[in-house]
């Protein structure tokens, strides 16, 4: 039970980064808040976290099968892996100041409420559609969880980590569309990245030494 609490505790210190930096996910739930209202961006942000959840299982899933069935092909995906966390971090080392901007409010002027099916389905498509997820998630469960852990506890894993992306986002719906939040969050952007971009980094450098199984 001990080790499981430190593969979240470290999971959980990784994806802390992930949730903060600026991205498509964070543009489209502040787009909601200010176009459309809190409620959509929350229902939005739910959408959100199921869709990690989605990625999370084929991810759990396909690795374990990778695995019980090639080591050379595990080896490809896990140099697949290191790659990508390496030029995620060279890319948020290099990446300046993210102004976060409000875009102008256009959807609520007619006063029509956005279904919440329709705000829910914005979220979760929206990251499930994005094609870095997939490598995000394969690296970080390579390098952090053992190939030994029970499937049912890293759906577990999966679970706190869908909890957390809600409520930063229902946060964010709430607070972060306000002038002084944003400024605020512009201000720490390009040291939320370069800070990001070193652990990145590292994790990729972790994962490249080590074997599986």
């Amino acid at each position: 039970m001990h080790s499981y609490l430190i593969e979240l505790a470290s999971l959980m210190a990784i994806f802390a980064f992930a949730i903060v930096s600026p991205g498509a996910d964070l543009a489209m739930v502040m787009r909601q808040s200010i176009v459309h209202g809190r409620r959509s961006a929350i229902i939005t942000s739910f959408g959100i976290g199921a869709s990690l959840m989605f990625h999370v299982s084929y991810t759990i899933l396909g690795l374990g099968l990778i695995i019980s069935q090639s080591i050379y092909l595990f080896n490809i995906v896990k140099w697949c892996g290191v790659a990508y966390l390496v030029y995620i971090g060279i890319k948020a080392l290099r990446a300046g100041r993210t102004e976060i901007e409000a875009p102008v409010a256009g959807g609520a002027a007619d006063g029509k409420r956005q279904p919440a099916l329709r705000a829910f389905g914005l979220g979760f498509m929206a990251n499930a559609l994005n094609p870095k997820a997939v490598f995000f998630f394969l690296s970080i469960f390579s390098t952090v969880v053992s190939a030994h852990t029970p499937i049912m506890v890293k759906f577990g894993y999966g679970l706190v980590m869908a909890g957390c992306l809600i409520a930063w986002f229902v946060g964010v719906s709430l607070f972060m569309t306000t002038p002084r939040m944003r400024a605020a969050f512009s201000r720490a952007s390009q040291w939320i990245d370069r800070t990001s971009g070193v652990v990145f980094i590292a994790l990729g450098i972790k994962l490249a030494t080590e074997r599986a199984g």
